[in-house]
C-alpha cells in the first residue's frame, strides 16, 4: 500500500485539517499519517482558539514518520508560524521528500485568520521551492502573486507568476466567486483548465484540504499531476454532491460518500 503524510492543523469538528486529510487519503486508497502543527477549537461556525505545537515537537513527529514509514507523498496544510515552516522545510529537504503538495491555508472557510504575516513570507521563501504543487484559492493566489484576480485571465497570470518564481506547479482554484469551480493548472509552462461541476451546496467546509489531500494521495499512487488533479476534483465533487448537512454554519462534505461494503453501512 502507498502512503501519504499530512502536516497540518487539527480540526475538532472533523471537516477540515488533519481529520479531513486522513479521511480523504484513506478513501483514495493510501495509508494516511499525520504530523500535527496546531490544535484548533473549531466547528462549522468558526475557530475559537488555536494551540500551536512547538517546532521541536513537530520535528519529532516528522522524524517518527520518515524514519519508519517513508511517505510516498506529503501534503502541507495549516502552518501558522515561522518556526514551524522552517522545521518542515528543513526536514523535507533532509529526507528528500517527493510529491509535496502545499495548500497555503491562510484563512478558514469561516473567515478566521490561520496564518501570521511573517509565516506567509516564510512559506513563500522556504516551502514553495520544495513543492511539487501549490494549491491556492483566489485570495491566497493574490497574496502569493501580487496580482488582483477578477477573472480567468487573472488566474492564468497569477499561476504563471507563482510557478515561474518558485519552480513549482500551481493549481489556482476558481470557486463560485470567479467561475463554476473551474481550476487552472500551470505546470512547467504548460497550462490546463479543469472544468468543475456547479453543485448548489452551501456546506463547503474543508474543500481545500480535501482537494489537496486527494491530489497527494493520487500522486502517491503513481498518477501524474494532471490525472491526480482530475481524480481529486471528481472526488471532491462526489463528496459535495452527497449533500451532507451537519452543524449550524458552513458544514463539512461527506468524505465517505463512496464507502461501500459490510462495514460501510
Amino acid at each position: 500500500m502507498r502512503t501519504a503524510l499530512s502536516i497540518a492543523g487539527s480540526d475538532s469538528s472533523g471537516g477540515a485539517g488533519i481529520q479531513a486529510d486522513i479521511k480523504t487519503m484513506a478513501m483514495n486508497g493510501v495509508y494516511a499519517m499525520s504530523a500535527v502543527t496546531a490544535l484548533t477549537a473549531q466547528n462549522t461556525t468558526g475557530v475559537s482558539d488555536i494551540l500551536e505545537v512547538e517546532p521541536r515537537f513537530l520535528q519529532k513527529q516528522i522524524d517518527a514518520v520518515f524514519t519508519d514509514i517513508f511517505p510516498d507523498a506529503v501534503k502541507i496544510g495549516m502552518v501558522s508560524s515561522v518556526g514551524l515552516v522552517e522545521v518542515i522545510a528543513e526536514r523535507l529537504t533532509f529526507y528528500k521528500a517527493g510529491n509535496v503538495v502545499v495548500d497555503p491555508v491562510m484563512v478558514a472557510t469561516s473567515g478566521s485568520r490561520l496564518m501570521r504575516t511573517d509565516a506567509v513570507d516564510a512559506l513563500i521563501e522556504k516551502l514553495l521551492p520544495l513543492a511539487t504543487l501549490v494549491t491556492p484559492n483566489i485570495s491566497e493566489a493574490e497574496v502569493l502573486s501580487g496580482v488582483g484576480i477578477k477573472g480567468k485571465r487573472d488566474m492564468e497570470k497569477a499561476a504563471g507568476l507563482i510557478g515561474g518564481a518558485y519552480g513549482c506547479a500551481v493549481l489556482v482554484k476558481g470557486g463560485h466567486d470567479i467561475n463554476d469551480a473551474n481550476d487552472f493548472l500551470y505546470m512547467d509552462g504548460e497550462c490546463r483548465w479543469f472544468e468543475g461541476k456547479r453543485i448548489d451546496n452551501p456546506n463547503t467546509h474543508g474543500t481545500g484540504c480535501t482537494l489537496s489531500s486527494a491530489i497527494a494521495a493520487n500522486l502517491a499512487k503513481g498518477f501524474d499531476l494532471t490525472e491526480s488533479v482530475a481524480r481529486a476534483k471528481e472526488y471532491v465533487s462526489g463528496a459535495l454532491a452527497d449533500m451532507l448537512d451537519l452543524g449550524k454554519g458552513c458544514g463539512p462534505m461527506n468524505h465517505a460518500f463512496d464507502l461501500a461494503g459490510r462495514f460501510g453501512g
